[in-house]
């Protein structure tokens, strides 16, 4: 009898050593299994915000605030081209305000594309004060229009260059520099068909 109770005892025993075993085992693997996945987790949230930190937070201020002034200012220009081609009556000005549009909308789209690889957000809309302009403009016709548009486009044309070339000499951003750059001389011979728009309407 106590030998039948002493070899249930054991075989008790052995077979809890046994569970504890595989459990372990089986703690073991989920580990490993679990761990790489973890780490690669990591990785990517990692990787995530390298991206974001070598991006717009790379920019320096001089590069933030001609980004925005180029972008509200470009919107405006091809604006108040469209405008021009509809409430001008004078050839040379619906000319510059078709230059306007096909220009400024190429440059635009450039200052996006840099935007999207440089992870910054650009204005979507005009300041208060660019929408107040071209609400002004907006409810001008034929020559009252054609003498208000010439005369803004070469005041308006005179800061865009020294904006654009300030950015090309001081800006820290070497796609955003290089985008300045070679802009200015469209930006110039903006500013001589607005001179000449504007002698054209006198």
């Amino acid at each position: 009898m106590k030998n039948s109770m002493l070899s249930i005892l054991c075989a008790a025993t052995l077979m809890a050593c046994t569970k504890n075993e595989n459990t372990e085992t089986m703690s073991t693997t989920d580990s490993t299994m679990t761990m790489p996945a973890t780490d690669s987790g990591m990785m990517a949230t990692d990787s995530t915000m390298m991206g974001d930190m070598t991006g717009s937070a790379a920019l320096s201020d001089q590069d933030k605030m001609f980004a925005d002034k180029a972008a509200t200012g470009g919107m405006m220009e091809v604006m108040l081209g469209v405008l021009a081609e509809t409430n001008s009556t004078h050839d040379k000005v619906k000319s510059l305000g078709k230059m306007m549009v096909d220009d400024h909308t190429k440059a635009n789209d450039e200052l996006k594309r840099w935007a999207t690889a440089a992870g910054y957000n650009l204005p979507t809309a005009l300041n208060a004060d660019q929408q107040k302009k071209y609400n002004d403009m907006q409810a001008m016709k034929g020559a009252d229009f054609d003498k208000a548009y010439a005369d803004f486009m070469v005041t308006d044309h005179k800061e865009v260059i020294a904006l654009f070339k300030k950015q090309a000499a001081e800006g820290s951003d070497s796609n955003l520099k290089s985008f300045a750059s070679k802009t200015v001389p469209t930006l110039e011979q903006h500013l001589t068909a607005s001179e000449e728009a504007k002698n054209a309407v006198k």
